[in-house]
């Protein structure tokens, strides 16, 4: 089967609080999966219980001007997502009804096929549901494939930033459209 029809195998959903657990768990996952290797261990462990506790997760899920969406394989597990809301990036611009795509990940098993896509895609409908707004995204100074991402979407390259991680801080981009 062509991984474009795994894809569509693949079930596309809101999340809602009952899925704090899977969210919190797949998000550090997903993470460590895709940046462990830049960070020492405790820089890692310190901001995975931050940005992915379950208590955090629950927030996010909870705050009436966020939505998550969960994507789950043909067998029901868990294998990416993506979180969006008001925009909380440091820039000057940056307006209240703004919006910002906060997170998208797959886990590298199951990436391909159009996953990412449809993920992307759906967050930014959410997004600009009432009508075209600023949207920002902030991406890591090295995810050259996600920069050319945003790039063919519209989104420019408006601003800089020093992300966290534990003790680590990453040179991040910050991109806008509109």
């Amino acid at each position: 089967m062509a991984a474009t029809q795994v894809a569509m195998t693949d079930t596309l959903r809101r999340a809602t609080i009952e899925d704090a657990d899977t969210l919190s768990s797949l998000g550090a996952r997903t993470f460590a999966e895709t940046f462990a290797h830049l960070y020492p261990p405790e820089d890692l462990e310190t901001f995975l219980a931050y940005a992915y506790g379950l208590e955090r997760t629950r927030n996010d899920l909870a705050h009436p001007d966020k939505a998550s969406w969960i994507l789950e394989d043909e067998d029901g597990e868990a294998i990416g997502y993506a979180l969006a809301g008001p925009c909380d990036l440091p820039h000057d611009d940056v307006k209240p009804g703004d919006g910002e795509l906060k997170r998208i990940y797959l886990l590298k098993s199951h990436q391909g096929g159009g996953r990412g896509t449809r993920l992307l895609n759906t967050a930014l409908e959410w997004l600009e549901k009432d009508g075209p707004r600023p949207l920002w995204i902030g991406v890591w100074s090295e995810n050259f494939g996600a920069q050319r991402l945003y790039g063919r979407l519209g989104f420019e390259k408006v601003g800089e930033y020093y992300f966290p991680v534990g003790e680590t801080r990453d040179l991040e981009f910050i991109l806008r459209r509109g």
